[in-house]
């Protein structure tokens, strides 16, 4: 199965899925911003967001794919995806293997997005670029928020202001994975 850990920037994805990794072992993690880096180093992304390339969706969707496939093991994805024709290309494709996938959005208020933001550095060597991926992230919260309208239906939606703990026994649980384990 796949464990898509959806979410606007600094509601707690990766934070949630360090979380799940001790208590589901198993689980591989699958980061696609990886993908979007290595793209980035290959080719010019014209947008500035790799999630408009092509090439970027079809490997993350061939990727996590694969990632099941080959090894048997569930795939935790901690991304932001929002937009909805990105949205249906992945999962559409995901779902055409017929692999389960498992979709979360962690709900966040917007104040608390701007806190979360502020207090993390991205770049601790450029405070310059620290900054400029702040502004970014902080200039995404509408939209992200605004995408939970657009989501699939079966998205499961999750009080990211919930702590991390109680948040992964919400995700164990609905995936059928004991807690603790």
């Amino acid at each position: 199965m796949i464990v898509w850990v959806n979410g606007a920037f600094g509601s707690g994805k990766s934070t949630l899925v360090d979380e799940l990794r001790p208590r589901w072992p198993e689980a591989l993690v699958f980061d696609p911003e990886m993908v979007g880096f290595v793209l980035r180093e290959i080719v010019e992304v014209p947008t500035g967001d790799f999630q408009d390339l092509g090439l970027w969706r079809r490997q993350v969707a061939d990727l996590a794919k694969g990632l099941v496939e080959e090894y048997q093991r569930p795939v935790l994805v901690p991304m932001t995806l929002i937009n909805p024709g990105y949205v249906a290309e992945i999962f559409g494709a995901l779902k055409d293997t017929g692999i389960p996938v498992h979709h979360f959005f962690l709900k966040v208020s917007e104040d608390a997005l701007v806190k979360r933001i502020d207090g993390r550095s991205f770049t601790p060597d450029d405070p310059a670029q620290d900054e400029r991926v702040r502004g970014w992230c902080k200039s995404k919260i509408e939209t992200c928020t605004a995408a939970v309208d657009t989501l699939p239906r079966d998205t499961v939606f999750l009080d990211g202001e919930l702590g991390p703990r109680e948040l992964a026994n919400n995700v164990l649980d609905r995936v059928g994975v004991l807690p603790g384990r």
